[in-house]
């Protein structure tokens, strides 16, 4: 059996991975990280936890004395550090998997997103940065063009409030989104970087909040450098992803109803102007699933050498 912990098993993708976590027949979870839960049991979020099991309040050191062959971080922007650097000076050999962007950037850390930049170099390595959830959505809607792409790709993303964490702010109070729509990051998103980054080519991106707890929609707007027939631009993404379990590709745009709660992400829309110069296509996914702790998942069986796709547990 192997063992993972978690460190901010509070949030809402910490949630998901504790499910995720219990119907694998071949892990199991060794400990939970939450200064705010510190005492109470795991089962009280997440049912599905080990039975017995407290959130702990565990520093790095603590953290990287722990038994376990794995470590999913699951903390906002900024704090990942310190677990990292103690756990790099203890046990080297445990797999660390991020999913802040504290490490999207770094030439020492993989990159995870399997469906697009290839699985062997994921498996068995030791540091995997998972991607963020609008950019593993626009990374699907833009990569399949890329080499014939004239000028940055627009994307225009809307999620749902949970996207916001679990610390009370307007994009996620309730009253606040309440027949709204809130834009938000208008310049310089860290998404937009990660994007141009990982893609290789440059895209322009607008995120938004709506009142609604999960799932992303996003629209991808792309110029081509020359005329693109509906079969090829179809074909493109046939080609890409067509073996890939998690993505399912149709022909209308998806909404947002069939990213949610989806383990994987869908593709649609296809839309090409009539000289075929520009193309439109549209990702949905959950930010939570897909976008967060279903990617990390998949991460991290990769990085421990098990099945991507194990049978569940009964």
């Amino acid at each position: 059996m192997t063992t993972i912990g978690l460190v901010g098993a509070r949030g809402h993708t910490g949630r998901e991975l504790i499910r995720l976590l219990a119907e694998r027949s071949d892990m199991s979870l060794a400990f939970a990280v939450s200064r705010a839960m510190d005492g109470q049991p795991v089962t009280d979020m997440a049912p599905e936890g080990p039975a017995g099991m407290l959130f702990e309040a565990l520093s790095p050191e603590a953290v990287a004395q722990r038994q376990c062959d794995a470590v999913i971080l699951a903390m906002p922007n900024g704090q990942a550090a310190p677990y990292v650097a103690t756990i790099e000076a203890v046990k080297p050999d445990t797999v660390i998997v991020d999913l802040s962007a504290d490490y999207r950037f770094d030439e020492n850390w993989v990159y995870g997103l399997p469906e697009l930049y290839g699985r062997d170099e994921i498996k068995g390595a030791k540091r995997i940065s998972n991607p963020g959830c609008y950019a593993t959505a626009g990374q699907f809607a833009v990569a399949p063009m890329r080499e014939v792409m004239d000028g940055p790709a627009h994307l225009f993303g809307v999620s749902g409030y949970s996207g916001a964490g679990t610390t009370p702010n307007r994009r996620n109070d309730v009253e606040a989104l309440k027949d709204n729509l809130i834009p938000y990051a208008l310049m310089g998103h860290i998404h937009e970087r990660e994007m141009s980054r990982h893609l290789g080519h440059e895209v322009r991106f607008s995120p938004h909040v709506a009142a609604y707890f999960r799932g992303i929609v996003l629209t991808a707007q792309m110029e081509f450098s020359r005329p693109v027939s509906a079969a090829e631009f179809r074909q493109a993404y046939e080609t890409a992803y067509g073996d890939e379990p998690l993505i399912r590709l149709q022909d209308e745009a998806p909404e947002v109803i069939e990213g949610a709660n989806n383990l994987g992400a869908v593709l649609g829309g296809f839309a090409l102007s009539e000289d075929g110069r520009r193309g439109v296509m549209v990702c949905a996914l959950d930010n939570l699933l897909k976008g967060a702790a279903v990617q990390a998942m998949q991460n991290l069986c990769l990085g421990l050498s098990l099945p991507e796709f194990a049978e569940r547990r009964d």
